[in-house]
């Protein structure tokens, strides 16, 4: 790890002190952490008073200098919710750190471990960006590769998925990623890295943890990391949104060696999601089937579409603060065909889902209620995402 760090000084400060917070908690699990252990060291590595609340009622707040701190907390400039009942927090004066939110998230992977809750058996790393990178690459032998992949703990031999994480505007998206993955949603060996403005996760999944993923998508990675968005939601009292508006795509199984049109996948993938719902945030590359071939077509091209006109008005009405969630409903819509569905999935009363999409057919002259215009209304929403993430670097690591 110290020869990691090293490494990694070099090419990127920020990649650096991530691995060092993933470091430090992952040594803690190995040592079997108490209460007072896991928020001394939090407070000392974040450089803030830290606290936590366990669901049995123990509890700890400490000083950045070690001091134990009595009284209610200060300023909690970060919460993470644990449950049933209890969080872990931060108290820093003014704004966040910016490795806050991947502090927090790990130690709240901690205190799950004190509370009681079974690790899931898979094993994240922070891992060196230049190795991901070579195991992205098209360009570089596959001598190369394998070494590259054998180095990062993966067997050159076993299918391989790749993870496209973008964040929100001016946010690192590789901490990001390591932030989202770390929850420990997902199964399998997953290492994550920054690949150029996005975040980037070599997922694989051997024996074992091969079965225990399942659900949507025959890969289940999707339908775990929408349950990872869901849960952040919770702990942050935001249902039906997911937090910090983090995008994800995801790319086929391939095999290692041809990780590339994975994370081709991936990127492509991830210009169908949208910061919305955890199901519209994450877009898996197999779940789209033919649709994903709408990706090819050129932005400029897709603008120019009626359908898309109209929707493309109503998104920006709403970005001027004059709808409430139009298409969001529409997607939901579109998707469950129903309106009580649509209505549980957004956390809102079905008579204001069907004013929303009331107003949607009006503007548009649809009849969604008819599957031929509800089918152009879908393939219409396609269009917007893609158009409105034309600026998702396709290029990067290929």
């Amino acid at each position: 790890m110290k020869g990691l760090l090293l490494r990694l000084s070099a090419l990127d400060a920020d990649a650096a002190t991530a691995v060092r917070v993933i470091a430090h908690f992952e040594a803690l699990l190995g040592s079997g952490p108490d209460p007072v252990a896991l928020t001394r060291s939090t407070a000392g590595l974040a450089g803030c008073a830290a606290g936590l609340e366990l669901p049995d009622g123990r509890s700890a707040r400490f000083g950045p200098d070690g001091t134990a701190l009595a009284g209610t907390p200060g300023r909690v400039s970060g919460r993470v919710a644990l449950e049933p009942s209890g969080a872990v927090w931060l108290e820093r004066d003014g704004a966040q750190g910016p490795f806050d939110e991947l502090v927090l998230e790990w130690m709240a992977i901690t205190a799950r471990v004190l509370a009681g809750r079974s690790r899931q058996p898979q094993a994240l790393r922070a891992a060196d960006p230049a190795l991901v990178e070579l195991v992205l690459s098209g360009r570089e032998d596959a001598s190369d590769r394998v070494r590259a992949l054998r180095l990062l703990g993966l067997a050159p031999e076993e299918e391989l998925r790749v993870v496209a994480v973008a964040g929100r505007p001016g946010a690192d998206a590789g901490l990001e990623a390591a932030a989202l993955l770390g929850r420990g949603t997902l199964w399998g060996t997953v290492r994550v890295a920054r690949v150029g403005a996005l975040g980037a996760a070599l997922v694989q999944r051997t024996g074992e943890a091969r079965g225990e993923g399942g659900g949507e998508g025959g890969n289940g990675a999707a339908a775990e990391l929408r349950e990872a968005l869901r849960a952040r939601d919770r702990e942050r009292g935001v249902p039906g949104r997911p937090a910090y508006g983090i995008r994800v795509g995801v790319g086929g199984g391939t095999e290692p060696l041809d990780a590339r049109t994975s994370w081709a996948q991936a990127r492509a993938a991830l210009r169908f999601a949208v910061a919305d719902t955890p199901q519209d945030a994450v877009a898996d590359h197999g779940e789209l089937g033919p649709v994903a071939l709408l990706a090819d077509i050129p932005a400029d091209r897709l603008r120019a579409q009626d359908d898309v006109k109209r929707l493309a008005k109503l998104a920006s009405g709403e970005r001027a603060g004059q709808g409430d969630g139009l298409l969001a409903a529409l997607a939901a819509f579109c998707r469950t065909g129903t309106l009580r569905q649509a209505a549980a999935e957004l956390h809102l009363h079905h008579s204001s889902v069907a004013a929303r999409l009331a107003r949607v057919e009006k503007e548009s002259g649809w009849n969604l209620r008819d599957p031929q215009d509800r089918f152009r209304a879908q393939l219409a929403l396609y269009a917007v995402r893609l158009a409105g993430n034309e600026g998702d670097p396709e290029d990067a690591g290929g």
